[in-house]
């Protein structure tokens, strides 16, 4: 269920300044996307299991925030992260 050094490399090193760059916000909302949708999986054959669900929304509130953050500072950033990642608000 959690992402392994490998994945996470990947994205921060695709979505980030550089391969070490695991801060800057392109990078979290593109691991958290990732997150977002490993747990949508998750949900979808186990209905019931209502942490992961918190979880879920928890996440997808650090991502809003984040792609909030993102309008405020730089509009071009916003665009071009969300038409990356395919995301819609």
């Amino acid at each position: 269920m959690s992402l392994s050094k490998e994945a996470k490399a990947e994205i921060f090193a695709k979505h980030g300044k550089s391969a070490t760059d695991t801060g800057s916000a392109e990078a979290q909302i593109a691991l958290f996307t990732q997150r977002i949708a490993d747990l949508t999986e998750h949900l979808k054959s186990n209905r019931k299991d209502f942490n992961t669900q918190r979880s879920l929304v928890k996440l997808v509130g650090k991502r809003r925030s984040l792609l909030d953050y993102l309008t405020k500072v730089d509009v071009l950033r916003y665009r071009a992260i969300v038409k990356e990642l395919g995301l819609r608000k």
